[in-house]
């Protein structure tokens, strides 16, 4: 096949204007007219007789076919943003001096029967056979491949106000995998979906498959992390808490934290993969569809900064928080659909729906410092002196003095799953031996002491629930934070009072699917961004969940701190 090349292509530069060669002329690319840095004539990989034009620009790469009849000429585009990787190789049978180039994209189509779309894989595979030569065939594709990879890796504009990094490339992958959560289907959809993708990304990772609850927390505790440039987890919400305060446990813990983390859904609820999902601007999805396009994303390296929020129990634990806390009705229904894991993401919905048989009220008391306050810094109460006006806090016998930290291409594949990490959720959070580190929380004074006069003070003292995010989704269908953008820094607070019907909790619930639950005119509904916030139950008995997980039950308080960690977004 004749091979044509408008510019050599041997470093980086090979996009830029000065790489062009000026005597060749702009060939159109079926958009316009954009500078062609490749073109070439090929037959495809699968019919040797039909022939096409390809041709590479800095967006896209288009086939079209070679035939006489005009009708005849259709022309296929396909964008270098939707395409993960591209591979140079040669057959094995020593007859046949061709080589051949794939290219693998991942657009986003419509799906049947619906207005939203999803990623699918598209693979488009041409021979090279400009020489009698195998080897110059082989390197002819080898230029191709390399050409279409610097296309697509190429980074491309993105919202202003927000920072970005990219991974390097390759990226090497820490991927731990719980093979219990969700429906349990982890590890063969991670063979299904995942593997292949990141070897068409030509993206080097070591997969290990936890064994019991904790197993990701104590290996990221003591593991060298100058091994990988990402830890990713593909299960739950659960295995990501699980890292962060794995990570904020080390020595080396402001260093550890910056680690890039990328998420693949592989639980039930899935909350940080589908927040992600919202913040790329793709289109809502859920299940195996959102699994490919979180798998996309990954591929693509981009690191965006992560909000986490210091949380403090009334033991003087401490714990990092990256999706939310939430106490009464959210809270039992995620610990009492427990029971439901099997049916997957509905465990949810039908737990939602057996808790508002018999709706609970939760007393308590609530403050929190508004987002739009100035950030003024605490200060304790003097020795013998009255509490700051509109302070008296924290009066429970369950108040303990809270304290803050007092130290500031190959895969591989590592396993056991003879144990279930999380087969049943754990009664409470296991405190690990090691105190936990991390920032100063400036914001918040000890969990014994009234909250600081410039706070905010509930003064309804009966809640249905509460609740604390930090990302736009409590769910893959909850999309419960719509003002939530990516490392906003702020804690999107929810509360419900009391007085709310069964029927208007439930179309409460129904809206948050769609992310309109905020313009619903429910009553007792209050939403309010702030930078902090103490609760303190009244109710003896109860349930807290910190991302999902069962935590000590009793006063607790927390502070976001902005960009903390790293997100890999896409």
């Amino acid at each position: 096949s004749l091979s044509l090349s408008v510019s050599d292509l041997p470093h980086p530069s090979l996009t830029s204007p000065a790489a062009m060669d000026p005597e060749k002329p702009e060939l159109p690319d079926g958009d316009g007219l954009s500078p062609v840095l490749l073109y070439g004539e090929f037959t495809g990989a699968q019919n040797r007789r039909t022939r096409f034009a390809v041709r590479l620009t800095e967006r896209r790469l288009s086939a079209q076919r070679i035939a006489a009849a005009p009708a005849a000429r259709s022309q296929v585009l396909h964008n270098l943003e939707d395409c993960v990787g591209c591979r140079a190789f040669a057959e094995q049978d020593a007859s046949d001096s061709g080589a051949y180039f794939s290219a693998y994209f991942y657009p986003l189509r419509r799906r049947w029967m619906s207005s939203g779309a999803a990623r699918q894989r598209v693979e488009r595979c041409f021979r090279v056979a400009s020489s009698q030569d195998a080897q110059l065939n082989l390197a002819e594709a080898e230029r191709w491949a390399r050409a279409i990879r610097q296309g697509c890796s190429r980074p491309r504009p993105h919202r202003a106000g927000t920072l970005y990094d990219m991974l390097p490339t390759p990226g090497r992958l820490l991927l731990l995998l719980n093979p219990h959560s969700g429906k349990g289907q982890g590890l063969s959809l991670f063979n299904s979906h995942i593997q292949g993708m990141l070897t068409e990304a030509g993206v080097p990772h070591t997969l290990v498959v936890t064994e019991r609850q904790n197993h990701a927390r104590e290996l990221v505790r003591e593991a060298d992390l100058s091994q990988w440039d990402a830890v990713v987890i593909m299960s739950g919400d659960g295995l990501l808490f699980e890292v962060v305060n794995g990570l904020m446990e080390r020595e080396d813990w402001e260093t550890a934290i910056q680690t890039p983390l990328g998420i693949l859904p592989g639980g039930s609820g899935n909350a940080l993969a589908a927040s992600i999902n919202h913040y790329s601007g793709s289109h809502a999805v859920t299940g195996e569809e959102l699994l490919v396009n979180c798998g996309f994303l990954l591929c693509k390296g981009l690191v965006s900064r992560l909000d986490l929020a210091s949380v403090h129990m009334a033991s003087s634990q401490r714990l990092f928080s990256f999706l939310s806390l939430a106490w009464g009705f959210v809270a039992d229904v995620d610990t009492e659909s427990e029971k439901y894991r099997h049916v997957g993401a509905a465990r949810f919905t039908l737990g939602t729906l057996v808790r508002l048989t018999s709706l609970r009220l939760y007393r308590g008391r609530l403050a929190y410092l508004p987002a739009e306050e100035p950030q003024l810094q605490p200060q304790s109460p003097a020795e013998g002196s009255p509490p700051a006006h509109g302070s008296s806090f924290c009066s429970s016998l369950l108040c303990r003095p809270g304290k803050a930290s007092s130290d500031q291409n190959a895969a591989h594949t590592l396993y056991n799953s003879s144990n279930s990490n999380n087969a049943t959720k754990a009664k409470s959070s296991e405190s690990p031996p090691a105190a936990l580190r991390g920032p100063d929380d400036s914001l918040l004074v000890p969990l014994d002491q009234p909250v600081p006069g410039h706070w905010t003070v509930v003064k309804e003292e009966e809640f249905v629930l509460m609740l604390a995010m930090y990302q736009s989704h409590l769910a893959e269908d909850l999309f419960a934070a719509p003002e939530s953008t990516l490392s906003d820094g702020l804690i999107h607070l929810f509360y419900v009072k009391a007085g709310i019907s069964r029927a208007a909790l439930l179309r409460l619930f129904l809206a948050m699917e769609k992310g309109v639950h905020l313009t619903s005119n429910c009553p007792q509904l209050v939403y309010v961004r702030v930078r902090a916030f103490r609760l303190e139950p009244f109710t003896p008995k109860g349930v807290i969940t910190v991302d999902g997980e069962v935590v000590e039950y009793g006063p607790v308080q927390a502070q976001v701190h902005n960009g903390l960690g790293r997100l890999v977004t896409g």
